[in-house]
């Protein structure tokens, strides 16, 4: 085997923990795959002949591109959008496909990647790579230019902002797919109390229409309120496609084939404490919707 096609095989062999960086890192499976591409054209400019765990290197070249990625953005940002609801994953109920899989290990919640938004970038690295990859804070301090005390500290400062706003999902499916339901059918049959019922009272529903349709981007807190806006899309209802969404209860509303939202749950203790909605039409023509095949 020559060193060409012994690089192909380490990097091949992190592809998909590199793209689970990525991706918690950007929120874009675009951007991920494109952050994962720069890291594979870097190996291959690299002397690596002195590298010890490649899969560690590699990890790094691809936090450091991803953090270029997060500077950049918002050094460009100019939308006055108040939510972004990064990309979604979505999978049948029967399962995420493997390579989906390999991106969503630890799940990775459109709720939690919600908040991971609003942190700064040096934020966002030091708490993906600290607490969802388990690098040392010795090891993250080089990257954004801080001691590994200043690390720890942005880590835990993320970590609070993290804790409050995107709290952990039931684990069962199951229950969590009853709960969306009841929320359905509480919609589709216009019983505001029944929706409220199975409402946390702190829910948080954050709707991002993008650019084009800036006024359905919003942010409505509260159960009486989200219910009052749940009973104004419920002629949507019967066209609610049941799917996995980042490895939670979601659904896909599509009339004719053609896609009108995605939307995201939280269910915590029996309760929905979170749903995300994305209805861009541009960002709904790029995703992956085989999941809705029969």
């Amino acid at each position: 085997m020559d060193e060409r096609e012994w690089l192909t095989e380490q990097f091949e062999e992190h592809r998909g923990h590199l793209r689970s960086v990525a991706y918690r890192m950007l929120g874009s499976v675009s951007e991920a795959d494109d952050a994962v591409q720069d890291a594979w054209l870097r190996l291959n400019r690299a002397d690596t002949g002195d590298v010890a765990n490649m899969g560690a290197w590699l990890t790094t070249v691809v936090a450091r591109v991803c953090l270029n990625t997060l500077r950049s953005r918002e050094r460009r940002r100019e939308d006055p959008l108040d939510v972004r609801v990064p990309d979604p994953i979505i999978s049948p109920e029967s399962g995420a496909d493997p390579e989906h899989q390999a991106v969503l290990a630890d799940s990775v919640g459109l709720a939690l990647l919600v908040v991971l938004e609003t942190l700064s970038p040096a934020e966002r690295l030091a708490f993906v790579l600290h607490d969802m990859f388990a690098v040392p804070f010795e090891e993250i301090a080089p990257m954004i230019e801080r001691s590994p005390a200043a690390a720890r500290q942005l880590a835990s400062r993320a970590r609070r902002r993290v804790q409050g706003q995107a709290p952990a999902p039931d684990p069962d499916l199951t229950r969590q797919r009853d709960v969306v339901n009841a929320f359905f059918a509480a919609a589709r049959d216009g019983d505001f109390q029944a929706l409220v019922a199975v409402l946390d009272p702190e829910v948080v529903l954050r709707s991002d229409g993008g650019v084009t349709r800036a006024r359905q981007t919003v942010v409505i807190t509260g159960a009486q309120s989200v219910a009052g806006q749940a009973l104004t899309f419920s002629r949507l209802s019967p066209f609610a496609r049941p799917v996995l969404i980042n490895g939670a209860a979601g659904v896909v509303v599509a009339m004719h084939g053609r896609p009108l939202s995605v939307m995201a749950f939280t269910v915590t203790g029996g309760k929905i404490v979170s749903i995300e909605v994305l209805s861009d039409p541009e960002r709904l023509h790029q995703l992956d919707l085989t999941a809705l095949d029969d």
